[in-house]
C-alpha cells in the first residue's frame, strides 16, 4: 500500500464512526433543547425574547433587485472557489502549470511565479467571488440594506439565543424574511459578509505563491502553516453555512423564500422557483463544460500553460 493510500483507508474506516457520533450528538442537542424550550423557564424566555432581530426605526421591508443577482452570483462563484480549493487539497503532483506573461500593461520587476492550473482556477474563482462581495458591501452601504444584516442593538444577543433554542428544539421561530430576519440569521449573515469573507481573502493572499515569499517577515507572528489552517477552516465554515442555509430555505417555506431571494417579490407564485431551477441548470452546465482541456485553453488566454501528461506506469519486466 502506498503512503497516500494509508491515510485514505484510515479515513474511510473512521467515517462511519464520525457519522454515528454526529447523529448521536444531534439527537442529544435536540432532546436537551426541547427539555429547556418547553420548561417553565424556557417558555418565559421565549415569550420575553421572541428571536426577532432588532432593527432601526424606518427600516424598509423587501429587497432591491440587485440583491437577487448578487445572491445568485455569490452562490456560483463560491461553488467554484470551494471546488477548486478542494481539488488543490486532494491533488497529487500537478501536471499542468500556468505562468503570467510579464508584458503588456501588467509588467513587474520580479519574474512571474509558476503555479499549478488548479491554483490558477482557484485564484480566478476567488477573485470573482471577492469582487462580487465587495460590490455587495458597497451597494448595501449606499442603499441602506446593511441595516438588515448588521446588528445595531445588544438585544440581538438574547434574541439570537432564543432563536437558536427554538431551532434546536425543532419548534422553529416564525418570521417574515421580507420584513426582517431573526437575530440568529442576522448574526450569521453579518459573520459571513463582514468577518469570514475578509478572513478568507486575507489568508488566501498571505498564502499565495509570490506573496508568501515576499511576506516572510510575518512568519514569526503569523506563520504560514497557521494561515493555511485558518484558510482551510474558513472554507468549511462557508460549506456548513451554505448547507444549513439551503436546508432552512427549503424547509421553512421554499416557494416564498425563493421568491424573496431570486424574484424579489413577496407572494406564492412560482417565479422564484423557476429562476432558482434555471440557475441550477446553468451551474451544472458550467461544471460540465469546464473540463480540464477547456480550463487550459482559457488559462492560455492570460498566460503560458505548460501541460505534462502523467507518464503511464511501466509494465513489470520478466525476470
Amino acid at each position: 500500500m502506498s503512503a497516500g493510500a494509508a491515510p485514505a483507508a484510515t479515513g474511510r474506516r473512521r467515517l462511519p464512526w464520525l457519522v454515528a457520533s454526529a447523529v448521536v450528538l444531534v439527537v442529544l442537542v435536540v432532546v436537551v433543547a426541547r427539555l429547556l424550550r418547553f420548561s417553565a423557564a424556557g417558555e418565559a424566555f421565549v415569550v420575553a425574547w421572541s428571536g426577532a432581530a432588532p432593527q432601526p426605526v424606518g427600516t424598509r421591508p423587501g429587497f432591491a433587485a440587485w440583491t437577487a443577482w448578487q445572491h445568485g452570483l455569490n452562490a456560483l462563484f463560491l461553488l467554484f472557489t470551494v471546488r477548486s480549493g478542494w481539488r488543490i487539497h486532494r491533488a497529487g503532483r500537478p501536471s499542468t502549470f500556468w505562468t503570467r506573461r510579464n508584458d503588456g500593461r501588467i509588467r513587474t520587476a520580479n519574474p512571474p511565479v509558476r503555479i499549478a492550473i488548479d491554483l490558477w482556477s482557484h485564484f480566478v474563482a476567488d477573485t470573482l467571488w471577492a469582487l462580487n462581495g465587495a460590490l455587495f458591501v458597497v451597494l448595501a452601504a449606499v442603499s441602506g440594506h446593511w441595516v438588515r444584516i448588521v446588528p445595531t442593538d445588544w438585544a440581538v444577543v438574547p434574541q439570537a439565543a432564543s432563536a437558536a433554542l427554538q431551532y434546536a428544539s425543532l419548534a422553529w421561530p416564525t418570521e417574515n424574511g421580507w420584513i426582517d430576519y431573526n437575530a440568529l440569521q442576522q448574526l450569521s449573515y453579518f459573520a459571513v459578509v463582514y468577518i469570514a469573507g475578509p478572513v478568507a481573502l486575507l489568508t488566501g493572499l498571505r498564502a499565495a505563491p509570490g506573496f508568501a515569499a515576499r511576506l516572510r517577515f510575518l512568519d514569526r507572528v503569523f506563520p504560514l502553516r497557521t494561515v493555511k489552517t485558518i484558510h482551510w477552516w474558513t472554507m468549511w465554515f462557508f460549506v456548513a453555512f451554505t448547507a444549513v442555509h439551503v436546508f432552512l430555505v427549503l424547509a421553512t417555506g421554499a416557494v416564498r423564500n425563493l421568491n424573496h431571494m431570486y424574484a424579489v417579490r413577496d407572494d406564492q407564485s412560482w417565479a422564484g422557483v423557476a429562476v432558482f431551477v434555471a440557475s441550477l441548470v446553468l451551474t451544472a452546465a458550467l461544471v460540465l463544460a469546464l473540463r480540464p482541456a477547456v480550463v487550459r485553453r482559457v488559462a492560455g488566454l492570460t498566460g503560458t500553460v505548460l501541460h505534462r501528461p502523467p507518464k503511464a506506469p511501466r509494465a513489470p519486466t520478466a525476470r
